[in-house]
C-alpha cells in the first residue's frame, strides 16, 4: 500500500491577533497534542518548536509517524472530524499549514538520542534547521539527484559541525496524498551549543557538487531555524498557561474524562493515563504551575479515591506553595482490565511509573501513600529508586498474613452480597478504620468517607484487594537507599498497627525509619486529623 513507510506530520502555526498565547498553548498542550500521543501505534512523539529566525509562522509541531498509511484510518481522521467546540473555536483563530512527509533517509551521530527519551531539561533548546527545496519543473531525475547529493555529500559534511545530532531527508507530498509538486524537506538537529555558521558549516554550503545541484535541479529554497520548547506526552500537564487564564477558559471533554480549572491559585488538570494492559488511571495535577516545581504524589488506600487527600492537600497548598501536587485513583477504584486479573504490588508500582512517564515527570520529590498506598509507596521506592527522592509510608504492613488474606476474602463476599453489599462493607470498613473520636465527634468526616468507599467498583475491589495477599517486603526493604518516614494513627487496629510498625521500622535500609504517631486518628490519619498529620510530616517533607 502506498504510504506504508514511516514519515512525519509537520505543522506550522501562527496565532492570529486576538488569540492569547496562553489560550493557544493551553489548548495545544493539554488537549490537541496529548490526544495524538494517546495513539502510540501512530505517533511515537510530539515536539513543539518556536522560531529563532524572526520569521512567521512562529510555531512548529512535528510528530513522527510509524506508518503514513495510519493517517488515512478512522482512528486518526475522526480526531479531526470530531473536534471539541473549544478546539474548533481555537483552531479557527490560528493560521495552520500541515504537511505529510515521507521519510527517505536518516543519518545520525553516535551521541544522538530520541528527544522524547530525554528529560525536558536535557531537550529544551535543541536546535532544528528545516530546509525545503522545490524542484525545477520538467527536469528528469531531479528528485533522485537532489537526494543523492544530500546522502552522499551534504549530510556527511554537516555531520562534522560541532553539536550535530541528526539529519533526515523527507519528500512531500506523501504517497498517501497522491500527486502534486514534489519538494524535498530536510530536518537537521543540533545541540544547544553548536557550530552552526562556523567553518565546517560554511564548507558544507560551498562545494562544486552543491553548486551543480542547485543550478540544474532546484527551483527554490526555504530555510527556517527553531528551538525546542515543549515535548508532548499522553498526559496533559500544562499548568503554567492554565494558571494565567480566566475561569471562563475551563474545559471538559464530553465524556468527562478530561477537565481543566484555570486560575492563578486554583489551576488544576483532571485527566488519565493508560496502563500497558489498557486500564485508564485518572489523575489530578495541581499546585505550583511551574513545570520545574518539585512534585509530590499521593497514593490512596484501597476502596478510596484520590479525594481522600482533599483535607491534607488544602493544607499543603497553603503551607507549601512551591510544590506541584499529583494524585491518582489506584487500579480497582473504577474497574479492572478485561479480562480481569488480580492486582499485585508490582503492578501498582508500575501503574505509578506509567503515570509519571505520561506526564514526563523524571523524578518525584516525594511519594506519600497510606494503607495499600503505603505498601505501594514502599514497593515503588524499592523498584524505582531513580524516580524518587524520598517517601512517606503510612498505616501499612510490610508483609501479608494468612489471617489478613482470609479477612479480604470475607469482605469480598460482603461486597458482592445482595441488597447493596458494597454499602454494608463501606459502613463496616469506616467503623474499623476510624478512631472512636472521629466516629463520635467528626461524623461528617465518617459520612464523607463511607460514601467514598461505597462508590468503589465491586469488581474493582474484588481484584485490587488481592494486591494485599501473599506479599513480603521485609528482606527487600533492608536494601532501601532512599530517605523514608513511617506514620501511623495511634488508634489504627486499636493500637496493633502501631506495634507492628514499631517492629519493622528498623528494617528500612541501613539506619531504619523514624515512626511518627498521629493522635486521635485511626487508619487514615490524613483524612481524620489532617492538621496533626501535617505536623507529623512537615519537617520531613
Amino acid at each position: 500500500m502506498a504510504g506504508d513507510g514511516p514519515g512525519m506530520l509537520y505543522v506550522t502555526m501562527e496565532p492570529r491577533e486576538g488569540l492569547s498565547l496562553d489560550q493557544f498553548h493551553e489548548w495545544y498542550n493539554n488537549e490537541h497534542g496529548p490526544t495524538r500521543l494517546r495513539l502510540p501505534h501512530i505517533f511515537t512523539n510530539g515536539l513543539r518548536y518556536r522560531a529563532t529566525d524572526g520569521q512567521k509562522p512562529h510555531f512548529l509541531a512535528i510528530y513522527d509517524v510509524t506508518s503514513m498509511s495510519h493517517l488515512l484510518t478512522p482512528t486518526y481522521t475522526e480526531l479531526r472530524a470530531n473536534r471539541s467546540p473549544r478546539e474548533a473555536a481555537t483552531i479557527g483563530q490560528v493560521d495552520v499549514d500541515r504537511k505529510f512527509l515521507d521519510l527517505v533517509a536518516t543519518q545520525q551521530s553516535p551521541l544522538f538520542a530520541p528527544i522524547e527519551q530525554l528529560t525536558d531539561a536535557e531537550a529544551e533548546g535543541i536546535v532544528l534547521v528545516s530546509v525545503e527545496v522545490s524542484l525545477k519543473a520538467g527536469v528528469e531525475g531531479a528528485e533522485k539527484a537532489v537526494t543523492d547529493w544530500y546522502r552522499e555529500e551534504h549530510l556527511p559534511m554537516l555531520s562534522k559541525i560541532p553539536g550535530w545530532l541528526r539529519s533526515r531527508i523527507f519528500r512531500t507530498p506523501s504517497a498517501v496524498e497522491g500527486g502534486g509538486e514534489i519538494r524535498v524537506v530536510t530536518l537537521h538537529e543540533y545541540a544547544k551549543e553548536n557550530g552552526l555558521g562556523g567553518p565546517e558549516h560554511k564548507a558544507a554550503m560551498s562545494t562544486p557538487w552543491r553548486d551543480e545541484v542547485f543550478a540544474k535541479y532546484i527551483a527554490n529554497k526555504g530555510r527556517r531555524t527553531y528551538e525546542l520548547f515543549y515535548i508532548f506526552g499522553p498526559g496533559p500537564r500544562e499548568l503554567g498557561a492554565l494558571s494565567r487564564l480566566p475561569p471562563a477558559a475551563a474545559f471538559s471533554t464530553t465524556d468527562g474524562k478530561i477537565s481543566t480549572t484555570p486560575g492563578e491559585k486554583d489551576a488544576a488538570i483532571n485527566a488519565f493515563a493508560t496502563t500497558s494492559d489498557g486500564l485508564n488511571i485518572p489523575y489530578r495535577l495541581e499546585g505550583n504551575p511551574s513545570p520545574t516545581a518539585p512534585t509530590v504524589a499521593f497514593s490512596n488506600s484501597l476502596l478510596t479515591s484520590m479525594h481522600m487527600w482533599d483535607p491534607l492537600i488544602a493544607i499543603i497548598k497553603t503551607k507549601r506553595p512551591d510544590l506541584r501536587i499529583l494524585r491518582y485513583d489506584t487500579r480497582g477504584r473504577h474497574d479492572v482490565p478485561s479480562p480481569p486479573v488480580p492486582a499485585n504490588l508490582d503492578m501498582l508500582s508500575d501503574d505509578l511509573a506509567t503515570l509519571l512517564s505520561a506526564l514526563r515527570i523524571p523524578k518525584l520529590y516525594a511519594l506519600v501513600g497510606v494503607s495499600m498506598g503505603g505498601a505501594t509507596t514502599l514497593k515503588f521506592a524499592l523498584k524505582y529508586p531513580d524516580l524518587l527522592e524520598k517517601f512517606i509510608a503510612c498505616d501499612f504492613n510490610v508483609a501479608s498474613s494468612d489471617a489478613n488474606t482470609a479477612a479480604w476474602k470475607d469482605r469480598i463476599t460482603v461486597a458482592e452480597g445482595p441488597d447493596g453489599g458494597i454499602r454494608k462493607l463501606a459502613v463496616a470498613t469506616v467503623e474499623r478504620w476510624f478512631h472512636p473520636y472521629t466516629m463520635t465527634e467528626k461524623k461528617d468526616v465518617a459520612s464523607w468517607m463511607t460514601d467514598m468507599v461505597a462508590a468503589n467498583s465491586v469488581q474493582g475491589f474484588r481484584y485490587s484487594c488481592q494486591a494485599l495477599w501473599n506479599y513480603d517486603m521485609r528482606e527487600a526493604m533492608k536494601g532501601n537507599k532512599l530517605p523514608g518516614l513511617f506514620v501511623v494513627g495511634d488508634g489504627d487496629g486499636k493500637g496493633a498497627l502501631v506495634k507492628a510498625m514499631e517492629g519493622f521500622k528498623g528494617l528500612l535500609g541501613p539506619g531504619g525509619a523514624e515512626l511518627k504517631i498521629v493522635p486521635q486518628a485511626g487508619h487514615l490519619p490524613m483524612a481524620e486529623s489532617p492538621e496533626d498529620f501535617w505536623k507529623a510530616i512537615a519537617d520531613f517533607l
